[in-house]
C-alpha cells in the first residue's frame, strides 16, 4: 500500500463526494481529480454496494474512485463483528478493478485511534490508497492520532480541523499539516465553499473535499416506506467553480 497520494500537478487536488454514477461522471467532467463514493451522505456517509462501486468506476474512470468504509451511522467506535465486515468490504474493493482507494476510520471508546482495527484495514487494502476520514475531528488529541496514522503508513487524512466547517478549523488544519510535514496528505473537508479554498490552501492542505450538492425533487410518488421527496446530486457548476479557484492559485 502506497502512502503517497496521486499527483495532480502543482495545484492542490479537488475531491468530490458522490453517491451515484451520474454524479460521478458530472464531477469528473467538471474537473474533479478524485471522488469519494458513499451512500447516505446526509448521515455522514455509509459503505456503498459493490454494484454501485463498479458502476461509478465505469462512469468516472479507473483510479479516481475512493470508497468510504463505514458500516453504520452513529460514531466511529466499532464492535469486532463490525470491524470484520469492514475488513471484508476492503478486501472486496481491493479485488475490484479500477478502485483507487478506501476511506476508513475507527476509534476507541475514549477517542484514541483503534490501532488494531486500523492495522487490519490497512493490510486488507493492499495497494489501494488509504485515507483516514473525519473521525479525527472527534478525537481528543488529533496530533497524536496523526502520528499513529503516519506510523501505519496511511497516505491521507480528511479533516475539518475539529470544526463543523473547515474554514473555522484553520488553526488545527495548519497544525496538522505542519505535523505531517509531507509524510501524508492533509485534505480539508467539511462545509467547504469555493471562497474558503484559498485560506485552506494557505493552511498547508494538499487537497480540498467538497460535497458540491444540489437537491433534486422526486417526480414520482414517495412517502411512507419510500423515503423523502428529494435527493442530493452533484452540481457540476459548484465543481467547476472550485476548479477555477484552485487553478487560479
Amino acid at each position: 500500500m502506497s502512502n503517497q497520494g496521486v499527483e495532480y500537478g502543482h495545484r492542490p487536488a479537488l475531491e468530490i463526494a458522490v453517491q451515484d454514477p451520474d454524479s460521478a461522471a458530472a464531477a469528473i467532467a467538471a474537473g474533479a481529480d478524485r471522488l469519494e463514493l458513499c451512500t447516505g451522505l446526509s448521515t455522514g456517509g455509509l459503505t456503498p454496494s459493490i454494484g454501485l462501486v463498479q458502476a461509478v468506476v465505469a462512469a468516472a474512470g479507473p483510479g479516481s474512485v475512493h470508497v468510504l468504509i463505514r458500516p453504520r451511522e452513529g460514531g466511529f467506535v466499532y464492535t469486532q463483528a463490525e470491524v470484520d465486515v469492514m475488513v471484508r468490504d476492503v478486501q472486496a474493493l481491493a479485488a475490484t478493478p479500477g478502485v483507487g482507494g478506501v476511506v476508513i476510520g475507527a476509534l476507541m471508546d475514549g477517542g484514541a485511534l483503534d490501532i488494531g482495527a486500523t492495522t487490519r484495514l490497512v493490510a486488507a487494502a493492499g495497494e489501494l490508497e488509504v485515507t483516514f476520514h473525519r473521525a479525527i475531528d472527534v478525537c481528543p488529541n488529533p496530533l497524536e492520532l496523526l502520528d499513529g496514522l503516519i506510523e501505519l503508513g496511511i497516505g491521507r487524512v480528511l479533516t475539518s480541523g475539529g470544526a463543523a466547517r473547515s474554514i473555522d478549523g484553520l488553526d488545527l488544519i495548519a497544525a496538522l499539516a505542519a505535523r505531517a510535514d509531507g509524510r501524508l496528505e492533509i485534505q480539508a473537508g467539511g462545509g467547504v465553499r469555493s471562497q474558503d479554498i484559498p485560506a485552506l490552501v494557505s493552511a498547508g492542505v494538499a487537497a480540498v473535499h467538497l460535497s458540491a450538492r444540489r437537491v433534486e425533487n422526486i417526480a414520482g410518488p414517495s412517502g411512507p416506506g419510500g423515503g423523502a421527496q428529494s435527493y442530493a446530486v452533484t452540481d457540476p457548476d459548484i465543481v467547476s467553480e472550485a476548479v477555477a479557484v484552485l487553478t487560479a492559485m
